[in-house]
């Protein structure tokens, strides 16, 4: 009789992604995937360690199951991902209910770490070794079936910027076999998958030399672009420097490319850039916002701020506004300022919290306007929506825009997978509503 695993996933998508290759994994020593977080054999929670607050919901979450599993027989609790790598031994120590601690770029151990366990009381893997792991789950394959899917091509982060765990929680940069990943995606398209989306902690660092021969992102999206089947090409997290003449010219000719971008900038202020060791200017970053736009007028931008980094004054708030002005951003993510263990800002003086959170709520609004002009510019208007599923207990279908907004309209299941073309009547800050239309108008 087959054993039952359930994954709880917080954070970012490659975290997505590395529960399904989880799921995958298991699948080949007799787990079974289940929704049914009442009653399993293996716990696992794929954890995010990027702010505080992400790593202490994993401990509150720890709390709920033991409280689940009181009066019944304990499953293998397994603490997967960032914090995991991060806190490792002290996971034990904080939370005994724990069994299993296996940082990311160990996840092609998981298999023996699960089947050991019986025969050994606690086990902590957090040894990096990413190529090992990526050969792992190149053997097995991604039974991924949705019909946007995600591909993770590159791991881990050579930048250190300041305020960010991700070089010691993923490791260095690693960019995969670039056939390797082609394989994978052929196999997602013959799952039905019909939008990738390109992943990597810097994506658009992607680079792969085989026999002298250089290969990056662009070379993928290229190839991507070849088959039939796929819709649609994402790629994320982008970092401006990366940003190179050859990804910016896909703009120019891939259709299948499409016209949104999240591209982090994190302050407008060249001071703070500098204490953050972003290692670009603002006035590169807008430079190459243009280039992508004399490309394709068509392109709208997301971003993620952080607000009071340390040494941020209002003057240097201030031009972080001015810039989302100017760039008007359609769709970011703003935060407080969260020093993380380990990194260079953790040590550093922090602002007053009462004048950080002012200035989060007047940064917000900012960007919630723009969010909420966009969707009512959709309006009346007919959109290209690439339907992804029906909603649970509803009659109503969910998909996308080509901007990644979401729509949600009525129709039959059948249109699952399907490009359709839809009337937008109604909106929100989140999302647009509307209906299916037989109309041969060029959609947005």
């Amino acid at each position: 009789m087959s054993k039952k695993v359930f994954i709880k996933t917080f954070g970012c998508q490659m975290n997505v992604y590395d529960s399904n290759r989880i799921y995958d994994s298991l699948k080949t020593i007799g787990f079974e995937k289940t929704d049914n977080q009442n009653q399993t054999d293996c716990y696992i929670l794929n954890t995010c360690h990027i702010r505080d607050k992400a790593k202490e919901k994993v401990y509150h979450e720890v709390g709920r199951v033991k409280k689940i599993y009181q009066n019944k027989k304990k499953p293998i609790m397994v603490i997967a991902g960032c914090v995991a790598q991060a806190e490792n031994d002290e996971m034990f120590k904080r939370e005994p209910f724990i069994d299993v601690v296996i940082g990311p770029q160990s996840y092609h151990k998981i298999n023996n770490t699960i089947k050991n366990f019986l025969n050994i009381k606690k086990i902590e893997e957090t040894e990096i070794d990413t190529i090992e792991k990526f050969e792992h789950f190149d053997k097995i394959k991604n039974s991924s079936n949705k019909v946007s899917s995600f591909l993770t091509i590159q791991e881990g982060c050579d930048k250190f910027c300041h305020f960010c765990v991700v070089p010691f929680t993923r490791g260095p940069e690693y960019s995969r076999p670039f056939k390797k990943i082609l394989q994978e995606a052929e196999i997602l398209i013959k799952n039905g998958v019909k939008e990738i989306t390109l992943l990597g902690q810097n994506v658009n660092a992607y680079s792969f030399i085989e026999n002298n021969k250089e290969y990056r992102i662009s070379n993928l999206i290229n190839e991507l672009e070849k088959f039939s089947e796929i819709k649609r090409i994402r790629y994320t997290t982008s970092h401006p420097i990366d940003m190179t003449d050859d990804l910016i010219e896909c703009y120019k000719y891939n259709k299948k490319l499409m016209p949104f971008i999240h591209l982090p900038i994190q302050s407008g202020s060249n001071k703070i850039l500098k204490l953050m060791n972003r290692k670009h200017t603002v006035e590169q970053y807008v430079d190459v916002c243009d280039k992508i736009l004399k490309n394709n007028p068509e392109v709208k931008f997301s971003s993620d701020f952080i607000v009071s980094y340390p040494g941020e004054e209002q003057c240097d708030f201030e031009d972080t506004i001015n810039l989302i002005k100017k760039i008007k951003f359609i769709n970011s993510f703003s935060f407080i300022f969260s020093p993380r263990p380990g990194t260079k800002a953790g040590e550093f003086k922090t602002i007053d919290n009462n004048i950080s959170k002012d200035k989060l709520i007047e940064m917000q609004n900012l960007l919630f306007e723009y969010q909420i002009q966009t969707n009512k510019n959709f309006k009346g208007r007919t959109l290209s929506v690439l339907i992804e599923n029906k909603m649970n207990e509803t009659k109503k279908l969910f998909g996308r825009n080509k901007y990644l907004n979401s729509v949600i309209c009525d129709g039959s299941e059948n249109n699952v997978g399907k490009e359709v073309i839809v009337k937008v009547e109604k909106y929100n800050q989140n999302s647009l509503f509307g209906k299916i239309i037989n109309l041969d108008t060029k959609a947005a």
